[in-house]
Formats: structure tokens, sequence, C-alpha cells
């Protein structure tokens, strides 16, 4: 009886927890869909939920007013690269960490789990002063390459290597198999959902990227979408349907994304993520 009064009560809090998330995204989506006289008018009442006057107008006007493809395709590029070329090489330090015997190893482990803690804030003026020394300013040199290197993917990638046997590793090594020969041909098809998580992690921490880029883009040809939505606070007339539009319109790749390797991503975070 106790067990099931347990139950029911963290169902009844997950469903909390889940409405308190689902409401706002269910606000903008139907917001965007609403003529702006209605969007506040309706903000006390359940009908603030509900598209009761569907319309498109606000998407086709903040299509209008900004270069929506082009800044979607700028966060896009940049963000796939970044996580991409991430994948390859905080896998590989990873891997050293994790089965690799060298000197400094565990002091080298622990500068990366003391420098997760540091606020990218604390860090951005010296970054940006390396970054202006290099004519980087206004290049997707800039906006990619100091962000390659994660100390977060590096952790994850090594928690997970760690599982991974070492007879298989010590087996393929008597073949005659080089560590990296090892790392691509047996450690990378067995690691398919950290792989994932991490991808998915930094696809979703650059996508919303902000300070950065208005920081090292001077101009509009590498603005990312984030920089594109700040327009229509700074540019009058203020049209929050407008905003809601571009809001939504920017979400849908992050929820297509997690909806595609969902299965991976859980796995990775169990398996590798909440080990100590």
């Amino acid at each position: 009886m106790r067990n099931t009064r347990t139950k029911v009560l963290l169902y009844v809090l997950n469903i909390i927890m889940s409405l308190l998330f689902i409401i706002p995204l269910l606000w903008m989506v139907v917001s965007s869909l609403k003529p702006e006289n209605q969007i506040f008018a309706d903000l006390s009442s359940l009908k603030s939920l509900l598209p009761l006057h569907i319309t498109l107008d606000n998407y086709r006007m903040a299509f209008e007013r900004i270069p929506m493809m082009k800044y979607l395709f700028n966060s896009l590029f940049y963000v796939s690269v970044i996580c991409i070329s991430g994948l390859g090489v905080n896998s590989i330090c990873g891997y050293a960490l994790a089965k690799l015997r060298f000197r400094g190893s565990e002091f080298m482990l622990a500068c990366i789990i003391a420098l997760m803690i540091v606020p990218f804030e604390s860090i951005l003026m010296p970054l940006y002063l390396v970054v202006n020394a290099l004519h980087w300013v206004n290049t997707w040199f800039a906006l990619i390459v100091p962000f390659i290197a994660n100390c977060f993917s590096i952790f994850m990638f090594r928690q997970f290597f760690m599982d991974i046997p070492n007879e298989i590793l010590e087996s393929a090594s008597i073949d005659g198999s080089g560590p990296l020969k090892t790392f691509a041909s047996i450690v990378v098809p067995l690691s398919g959902p950290v792989f994932a998580t991490v991808f998915i992690l930094d696809f979703i921490t650059h996508w919303g990227d902000f300070m950065w880029p208005i920081l090292v883009t001077t101009g509009e040809s590498l603005r990312n979408i984030q920089l594109g939505i700040q327009t229509f606070f700074t540019l009058p007339p203020i049209f929050y349907g407008q905003i809601m539009a571009t809001l939504t319109f920017t979400t849908v790749p992050i929820i297509a994304l997690f909806l595609l390797l969902q299965k991976y991503y859980v796995q990775g975070i169990t398996s590798a993520g909440i080990k100590g």
C-alpha cells in the first residue's frame, strides 16, 4: 500500500513538472498562430492555450522583416561544424584518459574536471583578445575554433570508455592494431549512445549562443538565429506574435534532433552521465 502511494505521488509530481515545461512551449506555439491583439487578451484564461483564430501572418511578417533562412543556415552551419569536430577531438581525448597510461594523465583529468566549473563569462574578454590578435573577428574561425574542445564532453567520453573491457582492446593490440586503429575500428562502433548524447548536448548549448556571436560578428553575414530574434526587440515596432513565430521556428531543429537521437541520448546519459 505504501509503495502504491509512493508511485502515485511520483506520477503526480512528474505530471506537474511536465506541465511546467510544456505549458510555456504550448503558449509560445499558440501565440505565434494568433492575431497580435489576441495574444495578451486571453492571458488570464485557458483560451491563451487554444488557437481560436489561427493565422500565419506572424510567420509571413517575421520572414519579411529579417533574412530568417540566412540566419538559420548560419546557425546550422557553425553549430554542426562545432559538434562534428568536437566529437572527433573530445572522444580521442576521453579515450586517452580512460584507456592509455601516461605520465600526468591523472593531473590532466583533474584539470579538465576543474575547468568544467569555470563560467564562460570569466574568460570571455581574454578569449576575445586572442581571437582579435589572430584577426579572426567576423570570420567562421571565431565562431567555431574556440568551442571544438569541451571539458564536459571529454569527461562524458572518458566515463563511457571506462566501461569497455580492456580484454577487447588487448586482443586488438596483440593482433597488431595501434591505439588509433583500435579506437576507430572497435571503440567507436561500440559507443554510439555517448556520441549521440554529446552531439545533442553540444548542439543545444551552441544553438542558443548569443553573447559570443554578438561580440565577434560585426556584420550581418555571419549572424546566427539568436541575434536575428533580438532584432525584433531592438527594431520598432515590436510585435510579439512575430517574436513567438520566430521562436517557434527556431525550436523545430532542436526538437527534430532530439526525436531523431532520443533512444541513444537516454542510453548515453544513463551509461556515462550519472557515473562518478
